[in-house]
This record gives C-alpha cells, structure tokens and sequence, in this order.
C-alpha cells in the first residue's frame, strides 16, 4: 500500500496531545471489531505484533466481524473522492491514529486529524438524543462509526 515511507517518533507511545483523548487505544479497537477485520492487513509491519495478538481480522471485509455485527464502512475509493484520505496516511484516520499513538508527530496534520476526531462527537450527541441510555443496539451504525474513531459506542 505505502512504499519507501519512513518516519521518526516525536513522542513516547501512547502519549497524545492536549485535548486529545481517544476512549480506546489501536489494540483495544482491533481486538474490539472495527473495520470489519480488514484493516492494516498489508501494512501489519509497520505496527506492534502485540496490537494483533487478539485482533479480530478477515482476509475480505466481514460485517461480522465489528462490534455490533453491521457493515459500516465504505471503500477506500469513496474516502479518497471525498478528499477524507490525508497524505502522508493511504489508509485514513485510523492509520494516522497508529502512527500518532506510536509517537510520529506532523503538527499540521495532526491538528486537522484531532479537529476531525472532535467533530465525530456529534454522532454520540445523536445517540443520547435518540437512543434509551442502556440501549445499545439502537443506532448501530453510529456507535459502530464512534468506535471507529476511538470514542466510547456504549455512551
């Protein structure tokens, strides 16, 4: 997917920026079911084996596989003609996510990254809106996005 791309940590691992704080760390949400399990596959490499010691993962994209057993992605293709996919990140946020909990730093690129992962929040307002708290299968998509972007689905 990414060749010849390299980069230094700016920070220890798991050290994240003010105003910055992800309810779930890379492991937690690969272990949890996101993406359905087709994720880092080709870029696995790149990030801690421990983080896939219990990732759930599929060689196709598996709906069962998420948390809440629904499809709720769409194609890489689609992100890149909505301008979502961020140089120097092929595979969007989440890659950007593992490489900034890593330690990588792009101060630019991690402030739109981080003002992208603040605007998300709405989703969790919508649920609490609509859904009965303790309910978790209501809006199943949604919570499946929210834990996508490292917030809690549960809320």
């Amino acid at each position: 997917m990414q060749r010849d791309y390299s980069y230094e940590l700016a920070a220890d691992v798991g050290v994240l920026g003010e105003g910055f704080e992800p309810h779930h760390t890379p492991a937690e949400m690969l272990a949890m079911g996101v993406f359905e399990g087709k994720y880092c596959n080709d870029c696995r490499d790149e990030l801690p084996e421990e983080w896939f010691e219990g990732a759930k993962l599929a060689d196709k994209p598996d709906p069962s596989i998420n948390y809440f057993g629904i499809k709720s992605r769409q194609p890489l293709s689609e992100w890149r003609k909505k301008g979502w996919i961020l140089e120097p990140d092929p595979r969007g946020w989440f890659q950007w996510y593992c490489r900034y909990y890593l330690g990588r730093r792009i101060e630019a690129l991690d402030d739109v990254q981080i003002k992208r992962w603040r605007g998300f929040a709405r989703h969790a307002g919508q649920i609490r809106a609509n859904c009965d708290p303790g309910d978790i299968f209501c809006r199943p998509r949604q919570r499946q996005g929210l834990l996508q972007w490292a917030y809690d689905p549960l809320i």
